[in-house]
């Protein structure tokens, strides 16, 4: 019986030394992730998550397996951002009122990296630690950071976007902008403040009276175009009229002497 028990807890010890030694989740700590390569089976494509309990057998063989534990960081960028509205000046100048359409933003960007992109990035980019991550969300921020200041001087994503940000100081079209071309991004936050603001009242009758103006100058030109159409026909029925009827005279010459005794009869001068 004593055999018996003696043999009861060593195998109960290697089990719980077998459990220990292949649980994944040991040597990752709260808030991180884990990140497993082994020589037997490579890169792990499956996140190593907290909360999430996970036994790797072949994470019992000496040596075989190294857990990378990643904390991905939030970052926070500040954009400014200076222009004018568009076509602002040929507005004002065509009204004969001078006045100032300009505006300056100030743009605050935050992001952090989303769990479900570490190991794409980890294996697109050969990253091997936390410093190379951090390296890499840093130089992401740059690079969307460029992305936002050239869509605010291309207008916001338009006439309509740029007004509504001037207005609320918000942007969800920019902001979906940013998410669809870096997907690797979470919690993204784009709050934009107006520090100078133009008088949209104003610019908005400037730009309707310069909108009809240009209207009313499209229809007198389309109207005149049809009037001289109308004569160009007109002209050119004639044109081809009487080159119809010079023909008939130079290929029967007898037709000639015809005319000449109507119009004898007409003026009462025949026989």
């Amino acid at each position: 019986m004593r055999k018996v028990l003696i043999i009861f807890f060593i195998l109960l010890a290697l089990g719980g030394t077998g459990f220990f030694f292949g649980w994944a989740q040991l040597t990752v700590p709260p808030g991180s992730y884990g990140v497993m390569r082994s020589k037997t089976h490579g890169l792990d494509r499956t996140l190593i998550r907290e909360g999430e309990f996970r036994w790797v057998w072949y994470k019992l063989i000496p040596s075989n397996t190294d857990i990378q534990v990643y904390r991905p960081l939030p970052v926070e960028r500040r954009i400014n951002h200076r222009g004018t509205l568009p076509s602002s000046a040929v507005y004002a100048s065509f009204s004969g009122i001078e006045a100032d359409f300009s505006y300056e933003i100030t743009a605050t960007l935050s992001f952090s990296i989303g769990p479900e992109s570490l190991i794409p990035l980890i294996e697109e980019r050969n990253i091997t630690g936390q410093d190379e991550l951090n390296a890499y969300t840093n130089s992401l921020a740059e690079e969307i950071g460029g992305f936002v200041l050239g869509q605010l001087q291309q207008g916001g994503g338009g006439e309509e976007e740029l007004e509504r940000i001037l207005k609320t100081g918000s942007s969800p079209k920019l902001e979906e902008e940013i998410r669809r071309s870096f997907p690797q991004t979470t919690e993204l936050s784009c709050r934009i403040q107006a520090i100078r603001f133009p008088d949209l009242a104003l610019y908005y009758q400037l730009r309707n009276l310069y909108t009809d103006y240009i209207t009313g100058q499209q229809e007198h030109i389309a109207k005149a175009r049809n009037e001289n159409s109308a004569r160009h026909v007109d002209f050119q029925f004639r044109v081809d009229e009487l080159s119809h009827y010079g023909d008939l005279l130079t290929k029967y010459p007898i037709l000639l002497e015809y005319l000449k005794l109507e119009a004898a009869k007409g003026s009462g001068q025949g026989p």
